[in-house]
């Protein structure tokens, strides 16, 4: 089966169209998704200042999976924490419709080589390739029992919880040796050498 025929498929909103030009034409501020949100820890989000009140369709919600459609792809799976973002149109959102295929597991999947494989093959563009709806749809979704997908998606929230710390001691580490090079260099400063 294809992901097209298991989800809805659609894109998100042309921001350049909505977008106030003047303070005086906000009309609506809301927070917007953006690809610093896919692996974002803390919950900041870009504000996106509008020149009209927005429709709730153009907003996240519980259970979706966005999809970024320029190179590098990947998806994300919509929880609770980031509701009512604002999806830009660099973004497809995938409404999973069945029963049988969890929303986390198409995530997953839609983050695996084989999934990117298949992307690549109707991805355009040469400088920053891409891809779109009906590419998107045409990926191949493999069945399985619902206990297996529960399986692999907790496997995968572990690797991430796992990734996202690392990513934090890497950035802990730099600012120690950031703060041990300046120790050594205004040491140096002082006595003379």
């Amino acid at each position: 089966m294809q992901l097209g025929d298991i989800a809805d498929i659609r894109a998100g909103m042309v921001i350049t169209r909505k977008k106030a030009s003047t303070s005086s034409e906000v009309k609506a501020t809301y927070r917007m998704f953006t690809i610093k949100s896919i692996d974002s820890l803390d919950e900041s989000f870009e504000l996106f200042e509008s020149n009209e009140v927005l429709s709730p369709h153009y907003f996240t919600k519980e259970g979706d999976i966005l999809f970024r459609l320029n190179y590098p792809y990947s998806a994300v799976y919509i929880d609770e924490s980031k509701t009512g973002l604002l999806i830009p149109s660099s973004f497809a959102v995938i409404d999973v419709q069945v029963d049988f295929i969890l929303p986390e597991y198409v995530a997953w999947y839609l983050n695996t080589a084989p999934a990117k494989k298949e992307l690549e093959k109707g991805q355009s563009g040469t400088r920053i390739p891409s891809t779109n709806k009906a590419t998107l749809s045409a990926i191949p979704i493999e069945s399985m029992p619902l206990e297996k997908q529960r399986s692999i998606i907790q496997l995968y929230k572990l690797h991430l919880q796992e990734t996202q710390l690392l990513n934090q001691l890497i950035e802990e580490k730099e600012k120690l040796f950031q703060a041990q090079t300046n120790k050594v260099l205004q040491g140096m400063e002082l006595g003379g050498n």
